[in-house]
């Protein structure tokens, strides 16, 4: 078991003691390799801060956050602007909740650090499956000289899974050879929407899934409080949807949500949003145990 200091300013009523929590957030605040507008390094403290304003209820789910056995347990420290050190320790932080038999909740972030995750989380799960929902593609092999980068984040993972594992919605962005690697069939990618998340929610009903929610899937118009929008995205209505949908999944072991740069968003409702999301991922990873069937 691992021995935590205990956080002083919690996501919403997440307040249980590691020792009793099923569900675990830490936030990864890791920009180093954004290539247009840094910031995501905030986003943890600005969802913790703003979460205040934030129902414990979801009507969605019909559960309440004080009622799900989840612990806060803050920003990791990760070594400022050393990409595989940080890596590193987000990996060491997950190994040591899985080992625990708990589930990872991580708050990025730049989208890299899911890459810190995954690393662990195929040992665990050799059979792991990733759904992904993004604007953007994040399939090259390298991005401005560096092969690990927010662009290539999705391609490392799937050099730890392999063909057939991973499956991309709301992608609108990339170079055009992400996509055609993409239709040979080493991922599922699904342009622009949400269309066909049903038909892979039935084929990876009872496989292991980890959920990475990119918050740049959804349109500017609705969250410009991101380093890289991207017009044409999805309404919240149609995320919040997919959330729902994904109840349906019978061994949802782990998730994040990343690329909030709250600053960029000075009316606050990005950050809003993404307390949302998170409030409903939350409840999402203890449905199986305390939703109502």
């Amino acid at each position: 078991m691992m021995h935590l200091k205990k956080n002083t300013c919690v996501f919403q009523s997440c307040e249980s003691e590691y020792k009793d929590a099923e569900v675990v957030i830490f936030s990864s605040p890791m920009d180093a390799t954004c290539s247009f507008r840094p910031g995501t390094r905030f986003a943890g403290s600005a969802i913790r801060e703003d979460s205040i304003g934030l129902e414990w209820y979801s009507p969605y789910f019909d559960m309440d956050l004080k009622d799900v056995p989840t612990c806060d347990i803050g920003d990791l420290e990760l070594p400022l602007g050393d990409v595989e050190g940080s890596l590193k320790e987000i990996s060491r932080i997950t190994k040591g909740i899985l080992n625990d038999n708990k589930k990872v909740m991580m708050i990025g972030g730049e989208h890299l650090v899911t890459l810190g995750t995954i690393r662990e989380y195929v040992k665990k799960y050799p059979s792991l499956h990733i759904i992904h929902f993004d604007a953007h593609t994040d399939l090259r092999e390298e991005f401005l000289g560096r092969k690990l980068s927010h662009a290539t984040v999705l391609r490392k993972c799937y050099d730890l899974l392999g063909d057939g594992r991973i499956a991309q919605f709301g992608i609108r962005s990339g170079d055009s050879s992400e996509f055609y690697w993409a239709d040979e069939g080493h991922t599922y990618l699904h342009k622009y929407d949400l269309e066909g998340l049903n038909e892979r929610i039935e084929a990876w009903k009872d496989e292991p899934i980890y959920i990475t929610i990119d918050l740049d899937v959804l349109d500017p118009s609705i969250f410009p409080g991101t380093g890289t929008p991207e017009a044409g995205g999805i309404s919240y209505k149609e995320l919040q949807q997919a959330i729902l949908d994904m109840r349906k999944l019978n061994n949802i072991v782990g998730a994040d949500i990343v690329e909030l740069s709250p600053h960029y968003d000075a009316s606050g409702v990005s950050t809003a949003v993404a307390c949302k999301v998170l409030r409903e991922m939350v409840l999402l990873l203890h449905y199986q145990k305390y939703g109502k069937k």
